[in-house]
């Protein structure tokens, strides 16, 4: 087989560094651990050493068929189970509900399968992923920095997310051409509000950060109905409407979803479309 930049395959061949990640992640005996894109099976190996199991979701039906034999031989009678499947639209696994996610996210769509996951198995306590140094700096940003963005807001809508180190390029097949980070997460104690309001506050999130440079009032006025509509719903949760996206954190834009809402404009019920 050969990797290919499709599928964003850049495989850890390194053990102490998958050791690390496993330690970094908090892995203990009682966790079932999901991985996404396992590649060759390296980080599966170190994740089935401690979890008491492991469900491995591939895309790739070659790493797929020849990863079982692995296990195999370098992890017998471990429990690990390899799920053939596209990790953005996985909405069901096998065996025990997972608790925790461990992960080589392929760099191309490492943000969508991340809040795909984060949102479809809410029994998922943790998660330590590793991804592209650019991503993992908008993910754990806060707002007010110049990499907050939708991601941060998205991901801080399920939990907690902080950066957790980086990692060396020299460690991956083939070397990639760029650095990787990891980033840690833990979900709040609290979810933030059910399906309804999740769709309205994201609609509220796209919105802001689709005109990033334009103030609040002028960004939500689409989905407002008007600039009057947006202004009256900012004012209501608290905020200037002369304030950027870039300023609120998610409790804030959970406000003027809500008060949009209040005030019967056109913030959508969305039919549920793959995260961004």
């Amino acid at each position: 087989m050969r990797p290919t930049k499709q599928k964003g395959q850049n495989f850890v061949v390194d053990g102490n560094t998958v050791r690390r990640i496993v330690r970094v992640a908090g892995v203990e005996a009682d966790d079932v651990v999901l991985e996404i894109g396992p590649g060759l099976g390296s980080l599966t190996l170190a994740l089935a050493e401690v979890a008491r199991r492991v469900v491995a979701v591939e895309i790739d039906e070659v790493l797929a068929g020849l990863l079982p034999a692995t296990l195999a031989d370098f992890a017998p009678g471990r429990d690990v189970e390899v799920v053939l499947a596209d990790a953005m639209h996985v909405r069901e696994l096998p065996g025990d509900a997972p608790t925790a996610l461990v992960a080589n996210l392929p760099y191309n769509v490492s943000v969508p399968v991340l809040l795909n996951v984060l949102q479809r198995f809410g029994t998922i306590e943790r998660a330590l992923v590793m991804v592209q140094a650019e991503v993992a700096h908008r993910l754990a940003a806060g707002p007010g920095s110049r990499t907050y963005g939708v991601p941060s807001v998205k991901a801080a809508w399920y939990g907690t997310t902080s950066a957790a180190g980086t990692v060396g390029r020299s460690v991956f097949w083939p070397v990639p051409n760029v650095d990787s980070e990891l980033v840690g997460w833990r979900r709040h104690a609290e979810p933030l509000g059910d399906e309804t309001a999740r769709l309205r506050t994201f609609a509220v999130v796209d919105a802001a950060f689709a005109q990033r440079r334009k103030t609040l009032r002028s960004a939500l006025s689409g989905l407002a109905g008007s600039g009057v509509e947006a202004e009256a719903a900012l004012v209501a949760a608290g905020i200037d409407p002369r304030t950027r996206g870039e300023q609120l954190d998610v409790h804030a834009f959970q406000a003027v979803a809500q008060h949009l809402t209040a005030l019967d404009t056109a913030v959508p019920d969305r039919t549920e479309r793959p995260p961004r």
